[in-house]
């Protein structure tokens, strides 16, 4: 069975709502409307019967479960030892994008939403084969997600106005030169206009549509 997935990367109100730490990647997704385009997109797929899977991050008080040496960026976000804690409202997905048959997949570890978890295994036991990304951030957690799905034999589709990263040029370039080379790049519109349609990813031959990104 050929089946479609929506995995939403790290929309959670630690990351980019009310309780953020990062304000220049919230104005990134202003500027794109990343937050409102990620919701077109999903309530597209659910009206498709298209499960969403959203990929959250999370830490232990304890920190077990996760490295929190062995990276520059991971050192710098526990200087605040209550960071995105388990159990926190920063945690928590933002409540415009959350809906009750919504799944999640919850990692300690990495940027990435593969790597330790049972994504692979819940997409699998779905019958998925096809992945749609949104979400941030573009400079590591969306290309991670897309290097990630390829390496395990997904085919996917990246949302290229529901991603945002920083600086907007930077984010710009690796939709261009690393996002265009591992997925599918498509706009919301066109997306939920084919979903409209009955259309799969699945349906079409894999290229990079020269209208998007």
């Amino acid at each position: 069975m050929n089946r479609e997935a929506v995995l939403v990367m790290e929309m959670q109100r630690g990351v980019i709502g009310d309780l953020t730490k990062f304000p220049d990647l919230v104005t990134a997704c202003r500027v794109r409307d990343v937050v409102p385009n990620a919701a077109t997109v999903l309530d597209a797929a659910r009206a498709a019967g298209i499960p969403v899977v959203h990929c959250t991050a999370a830490f232990r008080a304890d920190r077990a479960g996760s490295h929190t040496r062995n990276c520059p960026f991971i050192v710098s976000l526990l200087d605040d030892p209550a960071h995105m804690l388990e159990g926190t409202p920063a945690v928590e997905v933002l409540p415009e994008l959350r809906d009750p048959a919504d799944l999640e997949s919850r990692r300690y570890h990495g940027f990435s939403p593969f790597t330790g978890t049972s994504l692979d295994m819940t997409l699998r036991s779905l019958g998925v084969s096809s992945v749609v990304a949104v979400g941030v951030s573009l400079n590591l957690g969306i290309p991670g997600l897309a290097l990630e799905a390829v390496n395990l034999g997904y085919r996917v589709a990246v949302v290229t106005d529901a991603v945002a990263g920083i600086p907007e040029e930077y984010a710009r370039a690796v939709l261009k030169h690393t996002v265009s080379l591992l997925a599918t790049r498509v706009t919301t519109s066109r997306l939920v206009e084919r979903w409209k349609e009955g259309e799969r990813w699945e349906d079409r031959p894999h290229r990079t549509p020269r209208t998007a990104g």
